[in-house]
């Protein structure tokens, strides 16, 4: 067990798999009590365990993050369980494939619904625990995706690129009131969401990354937990990009 986020209380979106849950290990090994919020409750229990296994301490709570009253519980719910909230991870996320012709009108409403009104309303319900905090921190995982265009992925460009931009806007609004928001932009990372890209997809995705291989959860996890930590106590608005060296030849 290290100390790089002693005394931190930190909730986590979509944390029972992939990277999310990569991040609650993580942070739970550097001293973070955690809390897991996740639709897959069986999953979350499955790291929450692991968690306990290595020393350390987690909560795991159903959490939608596409609905306020969801969010207010799951802050509600760590405040009570742990005293405090220094910490946001919005993590949670979904991806399927569609150009402007082929997207439905109910593809994209769930695509926005989950990876860019998610991450609002966890920031938006977060915010008065984390200023009571008065050192907090928010991380946002958007993608490369958020970053440049491709043909077949319309409404995750969309709401992946409004993350990015909604960090930017929080972190000035939050600068001076103690609570740094940055965001982190994964490249192909092996998570359950690979499933949901075609096979040429996942090999042109490949044939583009410099180092020549996808990223473990939990290059993205470390990332996560330098921005959660004191030891980026002056840095705010950031982005991270973590993709094996894909969006320098971009």
């Amino acid at each position: 067990m290290g100390d790089r986020l002693k005394g931190k209380v930190a909730l986590i979106s979509g944390a029972a798999s992939g990277i999310g849950a990569a991040q609650a290990i993580l942070f739970a090994r550097e001293g973070a009590k955690v809390v897991i919020g996740d639709l897959q409750e069986t999953m979350a229990a499955d790291v929450a365990a692991k968690i306990a296994a290595a020393g350390g301490e987690a909560h795991v709570l159903r959490l939608d993050v596409t609905h306020a009253d969801s969010w207010a519980a799951a802050v509600k719910a760590t405040v009570s369980r742990f005293g405090r909230l220094t910490t946001l991870v919005n993590n949670a996320g979904i991806f399927h494939p569609g150009g402007v012709e082929g997207e439905t009108l109910e593809g994209w409403n769930k695509m926005v619904a989950i990876n860019q009104t998610g991450p609002f309303l966890g920031m938006k319900i977060a915010i008065p625990e984390l200023l009571k905090s008065g050192n907090a921190a928010i991380v946002n995982i958007s993608s490369l995706y958020g970053l440049f265009g491709s043909p077949n992925a319309i409404s995750y460009h969309a709401s992946k690129g409004a993350v990015r931009v909604m960090g930017r806007a929080a972190a000035l609004e939050f600068a001076k009131r103690g609570i740094r928001v940055n965001t982190i932009f994964p490249g192909q990372i092996k998570t359950p969401i690979l499933g949901d890209i075609t096979p040429e997809q996942d090999a042109a995705i490949k044939a583009s990354i410099p180092m020549g291989t996808v990223g473990d959860p939990f290059d993205i996890a470390h990332g996560a937990l330098f921005l959660a930590s004191d030891e980026a106590k002056y840095i705010t608005g950031a982005e991270l990009v973590i993709d094996g060296g894909w969006y320098a030849g971009a």
